[in-house]
């Protein structure tokens, strides 16, 4: 299990900084502040996963499958393929232009992978 040190934290947040970056610039150097929707969409994406982690059966010896945890892994699933999509349609219906949709999906990408990578690296260990 890897340690989270204070390079980490500096590193994370750097590319946290620039993913936002990348979207707020997407929005105000055209002018159009719709890919701001991005954002929201990759904040709001690790919650259902969170919350039917908390909702699982903490006992690994059962070999019954988890409803709980497939719903919230379908949902944290689709705000992660939402988020991607949002900037594409919403260039495809010329709401905003391509290099706006290129950077929001690739700011929206460093957003959702720093908050993936802040979980891998803080997680507390479980002791059985």
């Amino acid at each position: 299990m890897p340690t989270a040190g204070l390079k980490t934290i500096i590193a994370l947040s750097f590319v946290l900084a620039i993913g936002f970056l990348l979207v707020i610039l997407s929005c105000a150097l055209y002018k159009v502040y719709y890919p701001l929707l991005v954002v929201a969409t990759y904040v709001l994406a690790p919650i259902p996963n969170w919350i039917a982690a908390r909702c699982a059966n903490p006992d690994d010896f059962e070999s019954t499958g988890n409803g709980a945890l497939d719903l919230g892994r379908f949902f944290t699933g689709f705000l992660v393929v939402m988020g991607l999509a949002l900037p594409a349609v919403l260039a495809h219906s010329a709401l905003i232009g391509i290099p706006a949709m290129v950077m929001s999906i690739i700011g929206g990408l460093l957003i959702y992978g720093t908050i993936i990578s802040f979980g891998m690296f803080f997680q507390e260990e479980q002791e059985f």
